[in-house]
């Protein structure tokens, strides 16, 4: 029988296009990869923008070079309080019923004046702080941020928080056991975690960056030594590699948070806004540091509020891309 030129080739069509897109392919990650750590840990390479409106850069374990992590016997100036406490001492918000302190704002001051933190997030300010106090000197000499122990900083219960029908966080669902247990392993609140996941991989286990990161924290290949059975997307391995090398950069930084979060965006002491955003110049311009980063961080995810979706920030540097 002859079959009709026309149902001939909307079959062939549709085979090719199976063809092209099969189903096992590796997921791309929507957001910037792990590689703009602090120089003096990590080589720096090109990172993406996330593909969601106002989208974070976030650098990640990743080098080219072996990373040297803080000895055992790093200690904080002896005006500060040791580095990386257990994550229960951070302070939590009064309205995530998870016993937590009912201090609900960051009480801090520094070069750029107080916090000016409010208890509830808007656009340029949260329980934090403002972002300009968080990004203090960006827009000037280079930035110079307060001193901010991770203790004093107030963030929500990665539990409780997942209960909201509205909570960002439901596609880490089921990893919170594992943020859970790493988080207290290395003193670091287990929403800090799974944000820097949402932001590397919206917590999608599959995820494959374009340098070949791997897995929900984008762990590149030279951190990948003893993966089970050479997976390096493994959940647990994966997120407690993140989680170590996050504690390592906190106490290589005597317990200066602001300082540690910054460095996993790629951000240094000096960093001014020209500097920033001079990637948007060259070839690369998703390669700038995300000016709101802090602020979507801290007001924003950690209060388990979707930063992206609320448009939280003033700069929104990395739209011009």
């Amino acid at each position: 029988m002859k079959i009709p030129a026309a149902f001939l080739t909307l079959f062939l069509t549709l085979v090719v296009a199976n063809a092209s897109n099969p189903h096992d392919r590796s997921v791309v990650a929507r957001h910037s990869r792990l590689s703009r750590a602090m120089p003096a840990l990590e080589k720096k390479s090109p990172q993406r923008r996330c593909a969601r409106r106002n989208a974070s850069q976030s650098p990640s374990v990743n080098s080219s070079s072996t990373k040297k992590s803080a000895p055992s016997s790093t200690k904080s100036p002896s005006t500060e309080k040791t580095a990386s406490p257990p994550p229960t001492s951070a302070k939590t918000s009064s309205n995530n019923n998870s016993g937590g302190s009912s201090d609900s704002t960051l009480k801090a001051s520094g070069k750029c004046g107080s916090s000016d933190a409010v208890s509830a997030t808007t656009k340029t300010s949260g329980p934090n702080g403002s972002i300009d106090f968080l990004n203090c000197g960006i827009d000037g000499g280079g930035w110079n941020p307060p001193f901010i122990h991770i203790n004093d900083v107030v963030v929500k219960s990665l539990s409780e928080a997942i209960k909201s029908s509205s909570s960002p966080f439901h596609a880490c669902a089921p990893f919170v056991s594992i943020f859970n247990k790493y988080g207290g392993q290395f003193g670091v609140p287990p929403i800090f975690l799974a944000s820097f996941a949402m932001q590397e991989s919206s917590c999608n286990p599959n995820t494959v960056g374009g340098a070949g990161e791997q897995g929900l924290m984008q762990i590149t290949k030279d951190k990948c030594g003893g993966a089970p059975g050479g997976d390096c997307k493994e959940p647990d391995f994966n997120i407690r590699t993140g989680a170590k090398y996050f504690a390592d950069t906190l106490a290589s930084n005597g317990g200066d948070v602001l300082k540690s979060i910054g460095g996993y965006n790629g951000w240094s002491l000096g960093l001014t806004y020209k500097e920033a955003t001079a990637a948007r110049y060259g070839n690369c311009c998703r390669c700038q540091q995300n000016l709101d980063y802090l602020h979507q961080f801290l007001n924003g995810w950690c209060q388990n509020i979707n930063a992206y979706d609320d448009q939280l920030g003033k700069y929104f540097n990395l739209d011009v891309c």
